[in-house]
């Protein structure tokens, strides 16, 4: 019978689980520590840069040695009835069902002034929850109050440790912007929950945690989640090519490498093709990196073609500019000259809105770069 062809060892798109994460040894030991502690924290990261990821391992960890992890997205909740629906949902399968039995776990839900519709899916057994969107405002307000009242009340009865994750947690403003208040008055209660907030938008979680006019001011231990050491990366990618069969030469790894900047999604996705251009037993050399950047560059298309379509047209020049030279200074004269930019106070109303989104980031000196790997390759290929 003939052996399986070996499986492509890197991940990108989804979350990096089990072999496919990498790293990341302090963060999972710093947050696990907080969980345990009851301490609330903060994880700042752009987008891709595995906060999900790094918060599964992290639950992982904690939950082994007897901890309660309940997870939110609220990317995935945008009315407050969805909220609740979520809400309700996380708290049956990871608190309520490793505390009762099963005839017990809905009897916690009995109180809630709106009730939940309760669907049974009967092919898997597993349950779903949804509230009626017509309710009164203020009933679904007290629905909610009470569901984020409950995982320490469950946890406190049965002495056990627990947290909430929030992800994507800057969304809540957009749900509500009343909601932060509401939580705030909820959470400062609960001293037996690790409340962890994860956000991708840098500006709205800095306001929401660093604004003294704001509920959550000072309320939580701040975590900036940044790239991944070169070398570490350049460690794991080795043994993942020579796992599967394949060598990857230095080279090679240290101009990916210098690519993706230890950016990890971006950092898989080109190893991911990488490994896809080596053949059987091969090597992946430079000219194997090259076949690779362009297989990365036609999977990013259509998203960077929906970024350039959202971008103003003075965005669009500064984005041109540095995708030839940076870092770079857009708001000095001599760069805006040699780049053929607007007035300077275009250029900054087009850095503000791109850093906004996430599309540059500021490095210090007024220098500005592209924050995303390959946007700036995909620019210079197919929009200069």
């Amino acid at each position: 019978m003939p052996s399986e062809s070996p499986t492509n060892p890197f991940r990108f798109g989804p979350l990096a689980l089990d072999e496919a994460f990498t790293d990341r040894a302090e963060e999972i030991r710093r947050l696990s520590a907080d969980i345990s502690n009851g301490q609330d924290a903060v994880v700042f990261a752009p987008r891709r840069y595995g906060k999900s990821s790094l918060i599964w391992r992290v639950a992982q960890e904690v939950v082994s040695r007897g901890l309660l992890v309940a997870q939110v997205d609220l990317m995935r909740a945008p009315t407050k009835e969805r909220l609740a629906a979520k809400l309700a949902k996380t708290i049956h399968e990871e608190i309520s069902t490793p505390l009762f039995r099963a005839k017990e776990r809905l009897k916690i839900f009995a109180g809630l002034r709106v009730s939940p519709v309760v669907t049974v899916d009967p092919r898997d057994g597993t349950v779903s929850f949804s509230f009626d969107a017509r309710a009164a405002s203020q009933d679904i307000d007290a629905t909610l109050e009470a569901l984020l009242m409950l995982p320490g009340q469950l946890a406190a009865e049965r002495s056990r440790r627990a947290a909430l994750v929030l992800d994507e947690f800057q969304e809540v403003v957009d749900i509500d912007p009343a909601l932060l208040r509401l939580m705030r008055s909820v959470f400062q209660e609960q001293p037996e929950i690790a409340h962890i907030y994860l956000g991708s938008k840098r500006h709205m979680m800095e306001r929401i945690f660093n604004d003294e006019n704001e509920p959550f001011w000072r309320s939580a231990k701040q975590m900036e989640l940044g790239v991944i050491p070169v070398d570490l990366f350049k460690t794991y990618a080795i043994e993942r090519f020579a796992d599967s069969g394949k060598t990857l030469d230095d080279e090679a790894c240290a101009e990916a490498l210098g690519i993706t900047g230890g950016q990890p999604y971006s950092t898989q996705e080109l190893f991911y093709f990488l490994w896809e251009e080596t053949p059987a037993s091969g090597t992946a050399s430079a000219p194997t990196l090259a076949g690779a950047l362009e297989a990365t560059l036609r999977s990013e298309h259509a998203h960077f073609s929906l970024l350039w379509e959202r971008a103003a047209a003075a965005q669009r020049l500064v984005l041109q500019a540095l995708a030839k030279e940076q870092p770079g200074r857009p708001l000095s004269s001599q760069y805006q000259q040699r780049h053929s930019l607007p007035v300077t106070a275009t250029v900054q109303g087009a850095l503000d809105a791109l850093s906004r989104a996430e599309l540059v980031r500021k490095e210090g000196r007024g220098e500005y770069r592209i924050a995303e790997p390959f946007l700036a390759e995909w620019i210079k290929r197919y929009e200069s």
